[in-house]
Order: C-alpha cells, then sequence, then structure tokens
C-alpha cells in the first residue's frame, strides 16, 4: 500500500465516527479519490460507531479499563489507487465489540450496519492486531 494515512487515538465518544468521515473525504480527495468518498464514509461511520456503541453500556455509561482509561479507536486508510483499504482498530476487551453481522427484524431501526458495509465493498472482515490487545475491522472498495 504505497499510500498511508491515519488518524488517531480518538476517544471511543460519539464525535468519533463524525471526525473519521471528515478525515476520510479529505484524505481521498488529496489522493484523487473523491468518487469513493460516499462509500468510504459510510464504511468509516459504520465500522467507528460500532466501537461507540460497545464502548459504552446499555445505560449509555462509557465503559472504562482498569487503569481508567476509555477505550480508544484509530482510523487507517490505505491505497495502491486500484484498492482503497479502510480499518477501523480498537482496543476494547476481547468480549466487547467482536464484529458479527446481526440479523435485525423487520421493526428493528438499527443492526444494519455491518450488512451495509457487505454490500458496498468488495470485501470486509476483523483480525486481532499482532502484538497489541486491539484489534482491526477493514473494509476494502476498488477505485472506480
Amino acid at each position: 500500500w504505497p499510500l498511508l494515512s491515519g488518524l488517531g487515538p480518538l476517544g471511543a465518544l460519539p464525535t468519533a465516527p463524525r471526525l473519521g468521515r471528515a478525515f476520510a473525504v479529505l484524505v481521498l480527495g488529496g489522493w484523487g479519490l473523491g468518487g469513493m468518498t460516499e462509500a468510504a464514509e459510510l464504511i468509516v461511520s459504520e465500522m467507528a460507531s460500532n466501537v461507540v456503541r460497545a464502548a459504552a453500556n446499555p445505560d449509555g455509561s462509557l465503559v472504562y479499563d482498569a487503569h481508567g482509561s476509555l477505550p480508544v479507536l484509530w482510523l487507517r486508510l490505505l491505497s495502491d489507487l486500484r484498492q482503497t483499504r479502510i480499518e477501523v482498530w480498537d482496543n476494547l476487551p476481547a468480549g466487547r465489540g467482536v464484529p458479527a453481522a446481526p440479523r435485525p427484524g423487520p421493526e428493528e431501526e438499527s443492526g444494519r450496519g455491518l450488512e451495509l458495509v457487505a454490500a458496498i465493498s468488495q470485501r470486509w472482515g476483523w483480525e486481532p492486531v499482532p502484538g497489541r490487545q486491539a484489534k482491526c475491522v477493514w473494509a476494502l472498495l476498488t477505485v472506480q
């Protein structure tokens, strides 16, 4: 990946997806890949929002680690001008936030984010980050 740009660490707060979307638009535009910003914004938003949701308790209160630190996320964009890889890394404990596409009922208002990511990306997946207590959720877009 000859082109690489990253943002973070960002606290896993509700403002993180918006910052990630703006970052993606600026970076992709600078790389001459402005035609993929709409898809990239959606992917970044969904993946970062999943981290934010997983970093909160059901009552909305934030989850802190044993040291009193808030979970964080990082955004990385990588491209070779044929494909662009979007990565969202986080340091949530393994029990919180392992990506899985739920099967929401027709009346449910949420739970379709990873289905959207799968529909607009060439591929997506996740993996632990070697040597760190972190995971990376990624999606691959083909440059049009």
